[in-house]
């Protein structure tokens, strides 16, 4: 059930118990992909597993801005901190939670999301009436995880599937030549970037022109099933006792 299409009176009767929430961000993705990247992505993969999984599930509406700042010097990147972020996420779980959808699966599009919402979700779970943990997408499609980049051939593959209109094919040329192949300015282990900018010309980093709507479907289709695997466990997960 995605819960933004329908009235109150049909969400009042669903007999779900657990919830999909889409978290993304609305950040630059070169010149060939959409600011909404994240969030499309996000929303694809959440209505994918509901859609797959034998038991109703609720599929709330996306979080489109998160912990961005790294893209600030690209026009369009929006952000907030990370505790408005964390504070914004928690209070959505717990309106689903008075619901009585109080097992949720925040699904996430966003690299910087990651480490905030390892956290918040945790606090949700010591300190509130509801249980929570974080799925990213791009880290649950096996061999293929390790060619995310940023606006690579991941994201953009993801995209070429399930919004193909959002992503401009004729500059994909560009994208490429203009991005970087790692993400960050290393000296052995330490990262001496701070923004994007430091080390992509334009916001790219991995090969866009390695995207197709094949990978995009296995992408989808990886990410789905174990989505729908996490969804399994946490059904019958008992959170334990509060403080």
């Amino acid at each position: 059930m995605d819960l933004e299409r329908e009235t109150w009176t049909d969400a009042d009767e669903s007999e779900a118990e657990m919830a999909l929430l889409p978290v993304g961000s609305t950040e630059q993705h070169g010149p060939h992909a959409p600011l909404g990247t994240d969030t499309l992505d996000a929303e694809a993969v959440a209505e994918a597993g509901a859609d797959r999984y034998d038991d109703p599930v609720i599929v709330a509406p996306a979080v489109p801005v998160g912990i961005a700042e790294e893209h600030r010097r690209f026009s369009g990147t929006l952000w907030t901190t990370e505790s408005t972020f964390r504070a914004y996420v928690r209070d959505v779980v717990g309106s689903l939670a008075s619901h009585g959808w109080d097992r949720v699966v925040v699904v996430n599009g966003h690299g910087g999301n990651i480490a905030a919402l390892k956290e918040v979700t945790a606090r949700i779970v010591r300190h509130d009436d509801a249980y929570a943990v974080p799925f990213t997408w791009f880290d649950e499609v096996g061999e293929h995880s390790s060619d995310m980049g940023h606006a690579g051939p991941l994201e953009t593959s993801l995209l070429r599937h399930t919004n193909p209109e959002a992503v401009h094919e004729d500059r994909l040329e560009a994208a490429a030549e203009g991005g970087s192949d790692r993400w960050g300015n290393w000296r052995g282990r330490v990262n001496l970037a701070v923004d994007s900018d430091e080390f992509t010309d334009n916001g790219v980093v991995g090969d866009p022109r390695e995207s197709s709507a094949e990978l995009g479907e296995e992408l989808l289709d990886r990410s789905a099933e174990a989505l729908c695997d996490l969804l399994d466990a946490v059904r019958e997960r008992d959170p334990g006792p509060r403080e």
